[in-house]
């Protein structure tokens, strides 16, 4: 019994870790295609073989149910080809226990999922993303903004990069009073998080003042009827000049706020490239802000859900091998897996937004084609008996 089962074990192992090899290769060809047309600046060839470096671990979690399918019915595949599946039936070997036999592989790349979207993935995207963003000159003031944006009551911030050592590079403030007129706004080239606040660095300020003339009109707006008052204003707009900007440069300036280096690492990150843990923590804040939380929860039930994926996969890569699929060539049932894994996707792209859009659980969207290959797994399996 114990041959048997390291033996089947074996078999999927191998197969899994060949298509595994066989689609990361596949990914990092057409990363590497993809950031060609993005060198400039310090973003070289070299750089970008980095950036895709940093990348892969994420590109690896995202390919393992896929690859779990697909394997299975390769290492499967096989046996049943060489009719030792049947031999391993006869000898009295229970279908539910090749079924453990054939999981138990699986649940070490699962547990390599886990570990990469937990600890891993979290740090080196950010990492990756990042110094691309150094490389290509985006700490300036005039560099192509993104979009990793916060705000903080009546101040508006941007930050080019956030590095997860609690660094900033270029770091843009706006601060607006409470009729949502500008005051003022500062770009740092460098932000350092030290004994609980930022210290920027070489920070240039403009600020946004009032003449006396556009206060007087507001004074007399307050203190008059609403038609003398309409009357004056328009008699103070003729003598009105622009607002007054004044400029400076700051060597170094302290910056106390509520931020900190692990906030910001989840603001400016992609849901899907967070852990568990940093989108639970994001998701509770987000309500505690009366702010929505879709796609932080639609990544959360992904991630979460992502092991029972891969098994709910597996298992129907199993009753495809003992049902439809059992005297069928290898070539058709690689075919059979990447179409499976493909439609399924497909479902779950569809599924994810639409959750977001009209607003139902995500929790349902994600847990949908999870049941689906289940059900039809057992359907399948039991159909074969």
């Amino acid at each position: 019994m114990h041959k048997i089962d390291r033996y089947i074990s074996r078999s999927v192992t191998g197969a899994i870790s060949i298509v595994l090899l066989v689609f990361l290769a596949l990914f990092v060809i057409a990363a590497l295609i993809d950031e060609m047309g993005s060198l400039r600046a310090n973003y070289t060839a070299l750089e970008a073989v980095i950036y895709v470096a940093y990348t892969l671990p994420r590109r690896l979690y995202e390919i393992i149910p896929f690859v779990c399918l697909i394997g299975c019915l390769i290492g499967l595949g096989l046996l049943a080809s060489t009719s030792e599946l049947v031999i391993i039936r006869a000898a009295g070997i229970s279908t539910g226990r090749i079924i453990w036999m054939v999981l138990k592989p699986v649940l070490w790349f699962i547990f390599i999922g886990i570990a990469l979207g937990e600890l891993v993935i979290p740090y080196t995207d950010q990492m990756g993303e990042s110094r691309k963003a150094i490389m290509q000159h985006k700490t300036s003031a005039q560099a192509e903004q993104g979009s990793m944006w916060n705000r903080e009551e009546n101040e508006f911030m941007h930050f080019n990069a956030v590095m997860p050592d609690g660094v900033l590079y270029g770091v843009t403030r706006y601060q607006f009073d409470e009729n949502r007129q500008l005051l003022q706004a500062s770009f740092s080239e460098r932000a350092t998080h030290q004994n609980g606040y930022w210290q920027e660095e070489k920070v240039a300020v403009t600020y946004f003042e009032k003449n006396q003339f556009t206060e007087a009109s507001e004074q007399l707006s307050q203190s008059v009827g609403s038609v003398m008052a309409a009357t004056t204003s328009e008699m103070l707009t003729m003598f009105d000049q622009p607002l007054s900007i004044r400029s400076e440069t700051i060597p170094t300036r302290r910056w106390e706020t509520p931020l900190t280096p692990g906030l910001l690492n989840i603001i400016v990150a992609e849901p899907e490239t967070l852990s568990i843990r940093s989108l639970r923590y994001y998701i509770n804040y987000l309500h505690e802000q009366g702010l929505g939380s879709s796609d932080y929860s639609l990544a959360f039930w992904e991630k979460f859900l992502q092991p029972i994926a891969t098994v709910s996969l597996v298992l129907v890569a199993i009753s495809f091998i003992f049902g439809p699929l059992r005297e069928v060539t290898m070539g058709q049932r690689i075919f059979t897996g990447v179409v499976f894994g493909v439609v399924f996707r497909l479902i779950q792209s569809l599924l994810g937004p639409s959750s977001v859009v009209f607003g139902f659980a995500p929790v349902i969207a994600v847990a949908i084609p999870i049941v689906f290959c289940l059900l039809l797994g057992i359907f399948l399996l039991r159909r074969a008996r």
